[in-house]
Order: structure tokens, then sequence, then C-alpha cells
């Protein structure tokens, strides 16, 4: 039985920029239901003691920077995503604890399928940081076999070469700026928002296929110029955004991210006008 049914929230820390008020809003209007959704600015240091002044109001989260792991380390339950990349973005709250969910992974895939990659065999992905870890699954839910990856600093990426026996694929790391890539069906862009690889983009944008890139603030990012130099197809991060928190929806209003909302297509076009628009 859930013990809430009218209010949720962004939390993490900084907030002030997060577009999910306004993506919510939109989804519930169009769904008619009347509930609350604010942002909080909370650290991983203050996240225990705000979980435990919730109410019997609160319905659920949705969890960003800093506080993925945290969350995933308090969950009573955490879905298949989050288990696989120890992050969480997302809690549904209940009698029994938080469910987590790590929607970024699904959102990521539906981005990708989104803007034509469909069951790429080959994808490489940039950086090695949390996001990182949920590109890679993403890469694999869509449909890829073989993922190289590539790091600033190789040896922060041993854990996403550990994913590759628990996913069934093989998953290869070399540093950033190494000599001649390989050719992929596509890229997916996982640095801090800004990072600038110099020489390494142009080489690689060149055998990279169409960029992909979670960064959707300050665009163009250097890497998206460099595959525009390049004549590739290079997409920022709103759409990862939009349909993450369209699996948010599905779980707050139907408990399961792979439950499809009624009337979802009007949901999704509401979302989508909200974001477009901000």
């Amino acid at each position: 039985m859930l013990i809430g049914s009218t209010r949720l929230a962004v939390w993490g820390d900084p907030i002030a920029h997060s577009r999910s008020p306004q993506l919510h809003a939109a989804a519930y209007g169009v769904l008619g239901l009347d509930w609350e959704y604010d942002r909080r600015r909370v650290d991983d240091t203050r996240f225990a003691a705000e979980i435990r002044g919730l109410d019997a109001a609160w319905r659920g989260l949705s969890l960003t920077m800093p506080l993925k792991h945290v969350a995933a380390a308090r969950a009573a339950t955490v879905d298949d995503d989050a288990r696989l990349t120890g992050a969480v973005n997302t809690y549904l709250l209940t009698e029994g604890g938080p469910h987590g969910f790590n929607t970024d992974v699904g959102g990521l895939a539906r981005a990708l399928d989104e803007v034509g990659v469909h069951r790429p065999a080959r994808v490489r992905v940039l950086g090695a940081g949390a996001t990182a870890t949920s590109a890679v699954v993403s890469a694999v839910r869509a449909g890829a076999g073989e993922i190289e990856v590539r790091a600033r600093r190789p040896e922060a990426a041993a854990a996403l070469t550990a994913l590759g026996p628990a996913l069934g694929v093989d998953v290869r790391v070399a540093p950033l700026d190494a000599p001649h890539p390989v050719t992929v069906d596509a890229t997916i862009a996982a640095l801090p928002g800004g990072t600038d690889p110099g020489a390494t983009a142009g080489m690689l944008a060149s055998a990279s296929g169409p960029l992909v890139d979670v960064v959707y603030g300050a665009w163009p990012t250097p890497l998206a110029v460099a595959w525009a130099d390049a004549g590739v197809a290079a997409h920022d991060g709103l759409r990862m955004l939009l349909h993450q928190a369209l699996l948010q929806v599905r779980v707050f209003v139907n408990e399961e991210p792979s439950a499809p909302l009624a009337r979802e297509a009007e949901v999704l076009a509401a979302m989508r006008a909200a974001l477009m628009g901000d």
C-alpha cells in the first residue's frame, strides 16, 4: 500500500536548474491528477534525515546528483537497472520503505531509438563516472553487443569493465585520446558538461556514428561542434531527460516503469512541449 498520494519532488544539490517540475506538472495535468511536484535542495549528508522527515502525503521522489548512490544504498528494493549501475534516480515511497529505480537507463535507450540509433552493434561511451555506467547499460538495452569505453583515466573504468559479464557483452576500456579508434554505430558522451577533449574530439567524430551527449544546458558542447564539423549528427541530452521523466511518471502512477500510462502519447507530447518551451 502506498503511503503517499499527493506530494512529489526532485531532490539534489544543486537543484535550482532542474526542469523536472515543469515536466511532471505537464504529465499530471494531462492525467487529471492534482499532485504537487516541487524541488528541494538536499545533499548526501542530509539525505537520510530528510527521508525520515517525510510524512504519509509523499508518494515519490526524483533524485539527481549527488544522491543517486546514497539513494541506492538506502532503498528497500531496487530494480535491475539500479542494481547493475548502483544508482537510483527514482523512489516510490511505500509502507515497506522506498523502492528504487534507475530510469536514466531506459530514458537514454529510448532517446537513442528516437534519434535513429536502432539496435547498434557497437557503441562508444565517453567517460567513466556514474552517468557512464548508465550509458553502458543503456547501450546494451538498445541492442549493442560490444562497448568501447574511453576515459581520461582508464583505471577509473574498472567498474564498467566488470559490467560486461553481467550484461553478457564485451566492454573494453581505452584512454580517451587513444589513436586509431574503431568504427562504432553511435557514441554516448557522459563527460562533465563543458569538457573539451581538444583534437581528440575530431579524431573520434570521424569514426563514431551519431553522438548523443547527456549534456543539455550549454549547447553545443565542444564534442557536438567536432561532430558537426565532421558532418555527423549530434544530439543533446534533452531527449534522455524527457524519456527518463516519462518513466518516472509511470513509476509514480503505475508503480512500474514498464507499465504504460493511460493516454501516454498525449502525456509525452505535453511533457515535450513543456521542455522545449522552457
